[in-house]
């Protein structure tokens, strides 16, 4: 039989994931795993350079791939921050969710070792470029190591919130996973309400004013 030639890199990752999912392993070599879906080993280098890269890059496919679903829709460019993370989460773990085995099996194999986290450092880098990008209203510090300090805090916390809401969503046994768009709503909005400055904003505002006020009657 002919060997493929025209493999790609969407290819490469749909064929690793139904390995790993019918031998529950990862494959012995990339030579067995080329040999096993029919085409050239070199063609696998084309694109990664060891099976630890695929599953790194697997977990941003999830984000990237929802970030592409989010840009189909014309409302999305327009919403608020909160109600654009909301969509984000919603998409997001639908992509999860559709994939739910291998992200089990994947996120099992290393529980409770320093692996689980490395398996998601690509999806890290990306997810907090998202937020970082997302405009949320932050406090106008006019120091720029604050502001720094600040920014990094924000994309942290993000990322924890992240990692806690794909924990729950691995332990809840609810019908269609339920309880995770509950989790989801929630803790979204929560954290948006935490992050809320508006409230201390007005207070510097008023400050200023009573300030100004104070010194023009002087």
């Amino acid at each position: 039989m002919a060997k493929k030639k025209n493999i790609t890199q969407n290819d490469i990752i749909s064929f690793y994931m139904d390995y790993v999912l019918e031998h529950n392993q990862q494959p012995k070599s990339v030579y067995s795993f080329a040999k096993h879906n029919n085409f050239d080993e070199s063609k696998f280098y084309e694109f990664y350079s060891s099976f630890e890269v695929v599953e790194k890059h697997i977990f941003k496919a999830f984000h990237d791939n929802t970030l592409l679903a989010l840009h189909k829709s014309k409302e999305y460019p327009d919403f608020e921050p909160r109600n654009k993370l909301l969509s984000y989460y919603f998409t997001f773990f639908e992509n999860l969710t559709a994939n739910r085995s291998y992200v089990v099996y994947t996120l099992h194999k290393n529980k409770n070792s320093m692996k689980s986290l490395e398996v998601l450092k690509e999806l890290k880098s990306s997810f907090t470029h998202y937020i970082a990008d997302l405009g949320i209203d932050l406090l106008d510090v006019k120091q720029e190591q604050l502001e720094k300090i600040q920014n990094r805090g924000l994309k942290e916390t993000a990322w924890l919130q992240l990692l806690l809401t794909i924990k729950f969503w691995l332990d809840d046994t609810s019908t269609s996973f339920e309880k995770t768009d509950i989790f989801i709503e929630k803790s979204v909005n929560t954290s948006f309400d935490v992050l809320d400055v508006s409230p201390v904003k007005s207070l510097i505002d008023f400050g200023k004013f009573i300030f100004k006020q104070k010194a023009q009657s002087n």
